[in-house]
């Protein structure tokens, strides 16, 4: 069984399974990218997680966003490779936020 449990540090979530806390520091589309490669061999693309977001029902769709945002409000430092994914995240969630809206506006 694995839940969640508090994190020492902000905007890094801990899961225990049994004795064992993993903290999983990864942003969205890591895991997204880390999932899909589990899946199918290859990691999806930014363009293929907001497709996929697309199918998800209203309640899901909404969740997901709230921990989105959760995410993008945590700090980030100033180097080039951090400020690139910041980058990415921004304009994932606009994505995903544009296909939520045209979603709700279609009652689906």
């Amino acid at each position: 069984m694995l839940f969640q449990i508090r994190s020492p540090f902000p905007g890094m979530a801990a899961f225990s399974k049994g004795k064992f806390a993993v903290q999983d520091n990864r942003d969205f589309i890591d895991r997204a990218e880390s999932a899909a490669e589990k899946l199918h061999g290859e990691p999806i693309t930014t363009e293929e997680i907001s497709k996929n977001f697309a199918l998800y029902g209203v309640q899901k769709r909404a969740e997901a966003l709230e921990r989105f945002d959760t995410e993008l409000c945590g700090e980030i430092d100033s180097s080039p490779h951090s400020l690139r994914r910041r980058v990415q995240l921004m304009a994932l969630r606009k994505k995903m936020g544009t296909v939520h809206e045209a979603l709700r506006k279609a009652r689906r």
